[in-house]
């Protein structure tokens, strides 16, 4: 009868640590992956960010035109940190909007993240109306770091 009782107490507590380690083991796995970025829909124009970090920065061109839907990848080469920056005072009606949309990881309303050496950061201008979208980089404004980007 001991013997009997025995059993069943350990088949219980056997059962009941099965069920504790698979719902350990669910809480434990990893969460699922986030989604891949979507990739740009539109195309995708280039701009280099350079410089030496004191006396010469600049946007490698510093005046581009782009077709609604682009993204403007900027691309830090020297003279970081860098970042893009709009002035919400300079481009069009609903411009702000679309961009908040659309960039990711800001530091600020319509600032992008500092940047070093060889990260890119990307702009979508999808949505965006059309005109000139006026930027700086934040940390080389006084020098000059500026940027024009017609929207057509």
């Amino acid at each position: 009868m001991r013997f009997a009782l025995l059993t069943t107490v350990v088949a219980i507590g056997a059962v009941a640590c099965g069920k504790k380690d698979q719902n350990q083991t669910q809480a434990q796995s990893a969460p699922p992956a986030a989604p891949a970025a979507a990739a740009p829909a539109g195309p995708v124009v280039e701009v280099k960010m350079t410089g030496n970090g004191s006396t010469r920065a600049a946007f490698e061109p510093n005046s581009i035109t782009i077709p609604v839907g682009a993204t403007v990848r900027f691309t830090s080469v020297s003279g970081f940190p860098h970042n893009v920056a709009f002035w919400q005072d300079s481009i069009p009606a609903g411009g702000a909007a679309a961009l908040n949309a659309n960039m990711k990881n800001t530091i600020d309303n319509l600032s992008g993240p500092f940047l070093q050496q060889n990260e890119t950061y990307e702009v979508s201008f999808a949505n965006a109306p059309k005109g000139t979208y006026k930027g700086f980089c934040t940390p080389h404004q006084a020098i000059g770091m500026k940027i024009a980007i017609k929207v057509e």
